[in-house]
């Protein structure tokens, strides 16, 4: 006789909650202990090293054409006006 759906629905739950303790168990364990070695690079683990990085980013002019404005429904782009014409 088959088994209800109720009966597979919680070996399913399980096993969708035990493989995503494994995987951070693994990511913990690799990423953050450095099980293999290795170290975090300066460029991840100094903030004034990112403070600088993004302020030389955001101080390079723009090249490209007007600035734009992404429309996340439709997916246009609508110049953006400086000013009313």
């Amino acid at each position: 006789m088959a088994a209800s759906t109720g009966g597979k629905a919680k070996y399913i739950i399980g096993a969708l909650i035990g493989s995503f303790g494994i995987s951070y168990l693994f990511d913990k364990l690799i990423s953050d202990n450095k099980i293999f070695g290795g170290n975090t690079p300066g460029t991840v683990s100094n903030k004034e090293w990112w403070k600088a990085t993004d302020e030389k980013f955001q101080a390079w002019p723009r090249t490209a054409g007007p600035p734009v404005v992404m429309n996340p429904i439709s997916r246009q782009n609508f110049i953006v006006k400086s000013r009313p014409e």
